[in-house]
């Protein structure tokens, strides 16, 4: 009897310190709507003023999200861009985007609405399809080139742009319609890439002089395509994956944090806004709509920091 009854309170001790230690969720709220009646939203953008850009990758003009009201920034028939996907506003508030329709990358004023070319291609010729950029603890620029989406090659290439130069390098080629890109919170010298057609999203070293070496898997992601990524203070890895109606929330070691289902099956890209950076807004393709949830930790930009 008495060894029946330790055993019983070693059992006991186990439950208790498992329940003690399980992991809090990091997102344990729902997803409300912000937006609908888009075209293929991507690129969001959070100016830390309060609004949020999104691009409408099927249509010909940027939205703007502000105080639950969704209107227009910029029509392409105002301007001199064509279609944009990934966005990011820089130190100074001005919006960088990926100008797929023309091939190369802009800056948006979004108080004159006026739109520039800043990287207008790589050796005189334009950029085939860029797709989604972020921007260094310095302030320069990582975008992706994918080329076309084909599970039989690997055309999709990574860019490195430095604002002081002006000068662009090519700095990974050959990978599976690279797609969102990012820099560690926990270490400026590494930036992750999806690859999208292979399921799975990859990690580069960056050396002193920007280029990436060390290609490695970081994750395999299969029924879907890794598409846009984020990440927050603690260094989690937030994941849209398109196709399967899933946001992943992966630790930095790589290994799947959180599964939460998405309103629709076509997650396209995120980011983090509202008070403390604690709001995930979530483009969505089927839907055609922006969604938001809450969550525990703040996000991360290094060129906010």
């Amino acid at each position: 009897m008495k060894i029946n009854k330790l055993l019983f309170l070693i059992v006991i001790f186990w439950s208790l310190m498992s329940l003690s230690c399980k992991q809090e969720l990091i997102i344990a709220s729902l997803w409300q709507k912000v937006a609908d009646g888009l075209s293929f939203p991507e690129g969001p953008a959070w100016d830390y003023d309060g609004k949020l850009y999104i691009s409408n990758c099927n249509g010909d003009w940027i939205s703007r999200i502000e105080n639950g009201k969704t209107d227009t920034l910029l029509l392409a028939s105002d301007s001199t861009f064509a279609k944009t996907n990934g966005m990011i506003v820089d130190g100074n508030d001005a919006l960088l985007a990926c100008d797929f329709g023309k091939g190369r990358i802009i800056k948006i004023d979004p108080q004159t609405k006026k739109a520039q070319t800043i990287i207008a291609g790589y050796e005189n010729k334009p950029f085939v399809n860029p797709n989604d950029l972020t921007l260094t603890a310095e302030g320069n620029l990582y975008f992706t080139d994918p080329g076309k989406y084909d599970t039989a090659k690997t055309e999709g290439r990574v860019f490195y742009h430095d604002f002081r130069t002006n000068k662009t390098m090519l700095v990974a080629d050959n990978l599976g319609f690279a797609n969102g890109i990012g820099i560690s919170p926990l270490n400026k010298k590494k930036l992750y890439v999806c690859e999208s057609t292979k399921d799975r999203i990859v990690v580069f070293d960056i050396t002193d002089d920007n280029r990436l070496v060390n290609k490695t898997v970081f994750i395999e992601l299969p029924g879907g395509d890794p598409d846009g990524i984020d990440f927050d203070i603690v260094g989690n890895m937030y994941v849209a994956h398109y196709g399967s109606a899933t946001l992943f929330v992966i630790s930095p070691q790589g290994k799947i944090l959180q599964k939460v289902k998405t309103p629709g099956k076509k997650p396209s890209n995120l980011e983090f806004g509202g008070p403390y950076l604690k709001t995930l807004y979530l483009t969505e393709d089927e839907k055609n709509c922006v969604y938001k949830i809450k969550v525990k930790n703040a996000g991360f930009k290094w060129h906010r920091q």
